[in-house]
């Protein structure tokens, strides 16, 4: 199943894609005379009961109680996840970019899983503008994926990581390269240079949807322009690896994410490009959609204050 969060116009509504749009889990569970999650995170939270639950809605489903994807807002799928760590599991990524700095990469990143805990707060879902820092003029892209955890659970064994997966999405590690990396520089990881937006979505999609989650194309295209392609084969390491290596000794959540980390050329800076003010930019991985959102600089955000003033 895929799942999205959407508002139109009063407030957040979880739904499912079927054929005829995006049906309203609610209005669909008041017709059958039954309930449904109210939140994407009591939806997870729920586990099998509550996808079983939507699946009953979703087999029987009224056509009247489907949306069309262009009347709604797609929110980000979790618009406030509770927990985000970012991981480095696409390591040609990692290697070309500390060579663009003069660095080399840190045996350790093979041997084990590096994350970095990444902001839950500035969310984004899809086709929302995403307003640029004032203290940061190098706007770029990172093409990711992610996966939000259902089943918690510690020392989750690798052969049984995949059980822990409620689903798929696109993630678009905003980055402001001028900001984060005299960050990095000084050892601490992104730091500011990350804690201003994250988009994800457009959906998130159940395991049950892939063959094979390790062969998904993924692009990233700016004003329609192609220009960054992987394949989620590359990975070093596997979503599965992330769960079973972070949950030693600790608890994973329901309804927190993990990213996989930048595919190689995946972002503006391995390339030498930047983006500009007023971008379009369009990540796409095979089996989960297109993730979309414009970029504003601060001085253009100013711009428009003062001329609707």
């Amino acid at each position: 199943m895929k799942f999205v969060t959407y508002d139109a116009g009063e407030g957040p509504v979880v739904g499912a894609i079927v054929v005829s749009g995006i049906l309203d889990l609610g209005a669909e569970a008041a017709r059958q005379g039954t309930e449904a999650p109210t939140s994407m995170q009591s939806l997870i939270e729920g586990g099998r009961t509550s996808l079983d639950q939507v699946q009953q809605l979703v087999d029987g489903y009224d056509p009247a109680n489907c949306r069309n994807r262009d009347s709604v807002h797609l929110l980000a799928p979790l618009p406030r996840p509770v927990r985000f760590r970012d991981c480095c599991l696409f390591l040609e990524h990692l290697e070309k970019s500390f060579g663009l700095i003069s660095q080399k990469l840190d045996p350790e990143y093979r041997q084990q899983v590096v994350y970095y805990n990444g902001d839950n707060v500035h969310v984004f879902g899809d086709n929302d503008v995403i307003n640029w820092p004032s203290n940061s003029h190098e706007m770029d892209y990172e093409l990711e994926w992610a996966i939000v955890i259902g089943k918690g659970g510690a020392d989750i064994p690798r052969e049984r990581a995949r059980d822990h997966i409620f689903g798929y999405t696109i993630l678009n590690d905003w980055s402001a390269r001028d900001v984060q990396i005299p960050f990095m520089r000084c050892g601490l990881g992104p730091a500011a240079g990350k804690d201003f937006a994250n988009s994800f979505g457009p959906c998130i999609v159940t395991p049950d949807e892939f063959d094979n989650p390790y062969n998904l194309e993924m692009t990233a295209r700016v004003n329609g322009k192609l220009w960054s392609q992987g394949n989620t084969a590359s990975m070093h390491w596997s979503f599965e690896d992330a769960i079973a290596k972070l949950s030693v000794d600790r608890p994973l959540v329901p309804g927190e994410i993990l990213g996989s980390g930048t595919v190689l050329d995946g972002c503006g800076f391995e390339l030498g490009r930047r983006l500009r003010d007023g971008d379009r930019v369009e990540l796409s991985v095979e089996g989960i959609g297109t993730l979309t959102n414009l970029v504003r600089m601060y001085s253009a955000q100013n711009d428009d204050a003062h001329h609707e003033s």
